[in-house]
């Protein structure tokens, strides 16, 4: 492979000068092109000298087909690779679609189910399990302060507010506390 230079040059903004300068370099390319598919061939494809005898022909194309066999072989044996290669390619892209989740979910609706069904739904119609959630709750018993009766049992609250008027219901309020 040759080292292709490429110079940049100022170009004005002209289009057909810059259509033949694109032109000319293209052309150059191709030149350069043919000058190493010639090369090429030279070095790899030594010139083909024919015998002059029939044996000498024969032999000569025992050992092309030889070669074209074994080229045969290796192509196969590429292509092989190559196909082997694309199935493998394409089932991992099958598994990161599948991974993204692509697919859409389906949209959920509300269902009322008692708690008993839903773990029948869940475990399946063998296991009898009963949830009855008030079974297992304590029982416990209020009590009821003295204070808070006294203080739910205010009464009347115009009664409470003459009881507290005046110097003797002050008293009173100051004893109580004490």
């Amino acid at each position: 492979v040759s080292e292709k230079k490429t110079f940049y040059k100022l170009i004005p903004c002209n289009s057909t000068l810059m259509l033949s300068i694109a032109k000319g370099l293209l052309e150059e390319e191709a030149k350069e092109n043919e000058q190493e598919r010639i090369r090429w061939m030279e070095e790899n494809c030594p010139p083909l000298s024919l015998p002059g005898g029939t044996q000498q022909l024969m032999e000569f194309l025992k050992e092309l087909h030889h070669k074209i066999d074994v080229i045969d072989e290796e192509r196969y044996d590429l292509e092989n690779k190559v196909n082997k290669s694309t199935k493998e390619i394409e089932d991992l892209n099958i598994k990161v679609i599948d991974l993204k989740g692509k697919f859409k979910k389906p949209t959920l609706r509300k269902v009322r189910m008692s708690a008993d069904a839903m773990l029948q739904a869940l475990l399946g119609s063998k296991h009898k399990v009963s949830m009855d959630l008030r079974a297992n709750l304590k029982q416990v018993k209020k009590e009821v302060k003295e204070e808070d009766k006294e203080l739910r049992n205010v009464g009347d609250w115009r009664q409470n507010i003459e009881d507290k008027s005046g110097m003797d219901g002050r008293k009173k309020m100051f004893e109580s506390e004490s």
